[in-house]
């Protein structure tokens, strides 16, 4: 099945990404929608948002993916975006504990702010081209406790990016067409 040339019929499905500032977010959304890498870039104000056309379940969707900010003086612009996601990547940076510990306050904000039905969650550790401090292994056991998926990616390499958003979307997308 040919991607489609117009994607004004598809359905369109909308992820967020969340997670504390400097984990990676906008090097995974560009990596993932572009192909690109940016070394150096600035930290997102408020929320950003791309898109890409994707196949999943032999269907074809829009994917929104939108990148939100994850400096604390912007936590309430952002979560006026929650609602109506039907998956959330929560990413830390496995060279940060700090990022990693933080995922617990964003999951209450997924709860707290993304309404029903709940989104599938993703956990991602990104930045596994660097030397860890986080275990592959406490992300993974994590995820089974919160009962959500988890990745691990290098936006930088570009290794794992669309992995994380095939397992996201094939989770559970194709049953929404």
């Amino acid at each position: 099945m040919a991607e489609p040339t117009t994607t004004d019929e598809l359905p369109t499905l909308k992820v967020l990404l969340l997670g504390a500032s400097g984990v990676g977010k906008s090097a995974i959304v560009r990596r993932y929608t572009d192909d690109d890498f940016v070394d150096e870039s600035e930290a997102t104000i408020g929320v950003d948002y791309r898109t890409k056309s994707i196949r999943s379940g032999g269907k074809w969707f829009r994917l929104r993916v939108w990148d939100t900010a994850g400096q604390e003086r912007y936590r309430t612009l952002t979560r006026g975006y929650y609602r109506g996601a039907q998956g959330v990547i929560l990413v830390y940076d496995v060279t940060d504990s700090e990022s990693f510990d933080a995922l617990t306050t964003w999951l209450s904000e997924v709860e707290a702010f993304c309404g029903a039905p709940a989104p599938i969650r993703l956990i991602v550790g990104n930045k596994t081209d660097r030397q860890r401090v986080v275990p592959r292994e406490d992300g993974a056991a994590f995820a089974k406790r919160v009962g959500a998926l988890f990745a691990e990616c290098s936006a930088k390499e570009g290794e794992g990016v669309a992995e994380a958003f095939s397992e996201l979307c094939g989770a559970g997308y194709p049953a929404t067409g």
